[in-house]
């Protein structure tokens, strides 16, 4: 899939786009969807660079593309739920 970086409403400068998107492409990747059947739902992405990096997304997608509407690093909760998820 592609990725919608036009318009962005966060700082890129803190995490790349190429840190974003290999956070989406890690195998071990968990992607949460919500409850709703919405044409707004938002969906969240945690998983990790190549560099072993955590992050957190939040996005929204059309099955063709991903648009970003937020990223960070991951909380070290968030780190946790992520490895408990993945040993299981």
């Amino acid at each position: 899939m592609e990725f919608d970086w036009l318009e962005v409403s966060f700082d890129l400068k803190a995490l790349t786009p190429k840190a974003i998107e290999e956070s989406f492409e890690d195998p071990f990747s968990l992607r949460l969807l919500p409850d709703t059947d919405s044409a707004e739902a938002r969906y969240f992405n945690l998983g990790r660079t190549a560099d072993g990096t955590g992050i957190f997304s939040v996005f929204w997608t059309d099955g063709k593309s991903f648009r970003v509407i937020a990223a960070r690093r991951m909380t070290r909760d968030e780190e946790n739920f992520f490895d408990r998820k993945n040993d299981e």
